[in-house]
């Protein structure tokens, strides 16, 4: 029998870690044991064993890039050395020894990667996150879909922008949309509008974009593809040359998250005139001009259109079937009573959310149950009257360089304690004596008008005639919670008259008036009157 001391002491010397030694130990013990039994190999004193372990852990080093697949070769090359009887008995040894080896390996990489999803869960969600999304793009589980509009806006145009450049993300002036109820019309009033509006371009028709199997499966039960990739489908399409001068896009957006991401599109278009308003690219970013359009039938009115749409077109399909012409497509809700209330019902379910973009954009209702002509009429009407609704091109950019509300409001509160701060570090005896004035000053005077919610403080006070110091004041008041505004007015005040020129000399007397609203307190009348309605209720 070999002596494990002797293999142990071989694979310390050679630097093994002690996972090695126990796996190669083993094998070079359990090896050279089988070919002593088998006669295969004569070992005679442990000084030979010694060599013979020596041999085998010299030629080793030849294959350290990969131990466990070479351990057989090795093996092999050892008993070509050492013996000329090697025979097919060999064979099925190493054989073994090997395919005992591979199990013992793979469950420690099995059982190691078990504990690595263990750690580190998010890897298990994020592959079966990979695992639903890689047949299919457009169907989406409800769980899993982002719903976050900004999340989803950020996330494409990111991606779009990354792939063209920011110069290139290029829209249509002009973008319609048409919504509206199943059996509407959207089809045929759809190239109607284009022509009213002068546009060139087809329709943009997000059935027709969407027109994977999987999303065809999803649209004929009624239901519909995700937000994320509708939106990007969108855009790519928009960003097409033959849609520069206008569009019009039948059937986007549907949801709350569309909604809201075209509102969105709407913005970052602005956006993106300003910025290259100054620049050769200026042209190429023009106004953008969104409209809504929203042809509207009652539910009865929908169910039939559908169903009549439906046996027509089974009729006509018999009629080419026997001519040997391509058929017509057959919409499944236009066969089911069932499935065409359900697609109305998806309608009147996001009509609510469709509305709040009359919050954005001009937004008009034409009822689509009369007759064609009277429905193409009220569209000519309506579009006349929006476009009078409208600034001019040059109105607008002129109008534009005047900053909204909400771009001045937005950071507000920020800036206001980057300016306190900055007050405090940098004019430091300035803005003490502003908050003493203050105190002294015009604390009485809105404490003597409490009830009113309302005082004007007027001081002539030399410190106000620098603007730094009215400026302090005023955002001092705003930090404590009021509203104040600062009106300068100078007075002549007549002292003498000039005994030579006769000309009447004035002293000149500068007047700061501020008016600081503020919540006026309930009284006793108001108060009794909530306390009775509270009661009453």
């Amino acid at each position: 029998m070999i002596s494990k001391n002797i293999v142990m002491s071989s694979l310390m010397k050679r630097g093994f870690s002690i996972p090695q030694k126990a796996y190669y130990g083993t094998l070079c013990i359990n090896t050279l044991n089988n070919n002593n039994n088998n006669n295969i190999y004569k070992i005679n004193n442990n000084s030979t064993i010694s060599n013979n372990i020596n041999y085998y852990f010299d030629h080793q080093h030849h294959y350290h890039h990969n131990h466990h697949q070479s351990s057989l070769s090795l093996l092999k090359r050892y008993y070509s050395v050492n013996s000329s009887n090697s025979n097919n008995e060999d064979d099925l040894i190493f054989q073994k020894l090997e395919k005992e080896r591979q199990d013992e390996q793979q469950a420690i990489e099995n059982q190691e990667q078990e504990d690595q999803d263990l750690d580190h869960p998010n890897l298990l969600f994020q592959q079966h996150v990979n695992d639903t999304t890689s047949s299919s793009t457009t169907i989406i589980d409800d769980d899993l879909e982002i719903k976050d509009p900004a999340i989803i806006f950020n996330t494409v145009w990111n991606k779009l922008e990354q792939k063209y450049g920011k110069e290139n993300m290029r829209f249509p002036q002009e973008i319609i949309l048409v919504a509206g109820a199943p059996g509407s019309g959207k089809g045929v009033n759809t190239p109607f509008i284009s022509s009213v509006r002068g546009i060139t371009g087809a329709p943009i028709v997000m059935s027709s974009l969407l027109d994977s199997s999987e999303a065809r499966e999803i649209k004929s039960q009624g239901g519909m593809v995700s937000d994320s990739f509708a939106f990007q489908t969108i855009l790519e399409e928009l960003r097409k040359v033959k849609y520069r001068s206008g569009v019009v896009v039948d059937g986007f957006p549907r949801t709350t998250t569309q909604v809201e991401l075209t509102n969105a599109l709407y913005e970052k278009m602005k956006e993106l005139r300003r910025t290259f308003f100054k620049t050769p690219l200026a042209s190429c970013f023009p106004r953008p001009i969104f409209r809504v359009t929203v042809l509207f039938v009652e539910e009865k009115e929908s169910v039939e259109r559908q169903l009549k749409r439906g046996q027509i077109t089974r009729e006509t399909n018999i009629k080419l079937k026997e001519q040997g012409l391509p058929l017509l497509e057959e919409r499944d809700t236009d066969c089911s009573e069932e499935a065409a209330r359900k697609r109305y019902k998806i309608f009147r379910d996001h009509y609510p959310t469709l509305q709040t973009l009359k919050k954005h954009f001009p937004f008009s209702i034409i009822d689509a149950s009369k007759t064609l002509d009277r429905v193409q009429q009220s569209i000519i009407r309506e579009f006349k009257y929006q476009s009078s609704l409208e600034l001019s091109q040059e109105t607008y950019d002129l109008v534009q360089r005047i900053p909204l509300v909400t771009d001045i409001t937005l950071h507000a509160r920020v800036d206001l304690v980057t300016r306190l701060d900055d007050y405090q570090n940098r004019h430091t005896d300035l803005f003490t004596s502003v908050v003493h004035v203050i105190e002294k000053e015009f604390v009485p005077t809105i404490r003597r008008h409490s009830i009113a919610g309302s005082a004007m403080i007027r001081v002539t006070n030399s410190l106000f005639s620098s603007a730094l110091a009215i400026d302090i004041a005023l955002d001092v008041l705003s930090e404590r919670g009021f509203r104040a505004t600062v009106d300068v007015k100078t007075t002549y005040i007549p002292h003498k008259i000039n005994p030579t020129t006769y000309e009447i000399e004035s002293i000149t007397q500068t007047e700061y008036q501020f008016k600081v609203d503020f919540e006026k307190p309930l009284i006793r009348e108001e108060y009794s009157n909530i306390t009775t309605t509270h009661m009453m209720k």
